[in-house]
């Protein structure tokens, strides 16, 4: 069977085998050859100045233009080659019309001894330098677990449904952040979770992972939305005592229900931006008709979890999705319009668009993105597109 819009991997799938260490990134090509660069220019200059200002003491500096990139063997051999460059181009009358004397005048000599200890300190320098980056590589490679973990690869089909998510970290190099999504296929239909926690960092983390943990027991077992919003509002609330005060949690959500028998959608939000509905080539906010509050403050503003029942027939297309994407902003501070946007997109299937949003976020900020985003589509597969289903409250 061919789901729309399926094409190459998903971007969790990609793991590291165990037991190998995390690959070190490569520094970009011109860093690399950088002191060739710097060798040639100087090469270029001696020749043209006069023979009192002798260039070739900006050769001093090669060592430390070598550890930018390369490793603390390197930077060493490259100091000798500096000396002995540097001994060359003194006492090398082709070059400059000097002498054999200059070779060990006293200023050449200095250079020389320069050299040698900036060399020293380069190495040193390279070897910190090289030591930070699989430091570095190291806890992006954790993160990355960590996020598989906490949010770990949505199945791409779920009974009628097909699933497709992005998610990016405005902590670019940790990858992982306090939006959170899941999707799980029980007996009452394909139940979706989609949130943003308020604030950032390793409590919004810790927060996210307590409220997806919840879902995952309560989706299966509460009969309704709303009962699975009141067990998310306690998990969420025993998770905020233990704050303190000047922690306050709270997790903006938007609980989903997509039954197999019928061609609607119930919704539950919890003060979480409106989820889009894409169907016959329209673009509808789907904004509650009673808005529910944001767990944990459930007690503070009162009220009820409220669901909404809409039309959701084959074909159609549910984008759920986090503040951080309608929030991007342009360098005129203006937001991202993102229903103008997936207008004009909604002949993609659920993959492509979801690539298209992504290039066009980027494209929007000038590549500055701030704050973590999550979007998750359900697609609901015609009949024809539909093949093996999976099993009530089985994941595939």
């Amino acid at each position: 069977m061919r789901l729309p819009g399926r094409s190459g991997a998903d971007r969790h799938s990609a793991t590291t085998p165990g037991g190998t260490p995390p690959r070190v990134p490569a520094p970009p090509a011109w860093i690399r050859w950088l002191p060739a660069i710097y060798v040639a220019a100087i090469l270029a200059l001696e020749p043209i100045t006069p023979e009192q200002w002798p260039v070739s003491f900006l050769l001093i500096a090669l060592p430390v233009v070598a550890a930018y990139a390369h490793g603390p063997a390197s930077v060493a051999a490259i100091t000798v080659f500096a000396v002995v460059f540097e001994g060359v181009l003194a006492g090398t009358p082709c070059c400059a019309g000097r002498s054999v004397g200059y070779l060990w005048e006293r200023h050449y000599v200095a250079t020389y001894v320069s050299t040698a200890l900036v060399g020293a300190l380069g190495a040193v320098l390279a070897a910190h330098r090289t030591r930070r980056e699989r430091t570095l590589a190291t806890v992006r490679s954790v993160a990355e677990t960590a996020q598989r973990v906490l949010l770990r690869p949505v199945p791409h089909l779920l009974g009628r449904v097909s699933i497709e998510t992005l998610y990016l970290s405005a902590a670019a190099e940790a990858r992982i952040g306090g939006d959170l999504y899941e999707a799980v296929s029980t007996v009452h239909g394909v139940r979706l979770l989609i949130g943003d926690v308020r604030g950032k960092g390793l409590l919004a983390v810790e927060t996210a992972a307590a409220t997806l943990a919840a879902f995952r027991e309560a989706a299966y077992d509460e009969p309704d939305l709303p009962g699975v919003a009141r067990r998310l509002e306690r998990s969420v609330s025993r998770r905020a005592d233990q704050l303190p005060s000047s922690e306050e949690r709270f997790i903006t959500t938007v609980l989903a229900e997509i039954p197999g028998d019928e061609p609607v959608v119930r919704i539950v939000n919890c003060g979480h931006p409106p989820p889009l509905l894409i169907c016959q080539g329209r673009v509808s906010e789907l904004y509650p008709s009673d808005p529910s509050p944001p767990l944990n403050l459930g007690v503070l503003l009162g009220g009820e979890y409220h669901i909404d029942v809409r039309p959701f027939s084959a074909g159609s297309q549910l984008l759920l999705y986090t503040d951080g994407v309608t929030e991007t902003r342009d360098r005129k501070g203006e937001f991202y319009p993102l229903t103008e946007r997936v207008r004009d997109w909604t002949a993609l299937p659920p993959r492509e668009l979801l690539n298209r949003l992504h290039q066009d976020l980027l494209a929007y900020s000038d590549a500055g993105l701030d704050d973590d985003i999550a979007v998750l589509i359900a697609y609901r597969l015609p009949d024809e597109e539909h093949g093996e289903t999976a099993e009530p409250g089985q994941d595939e």
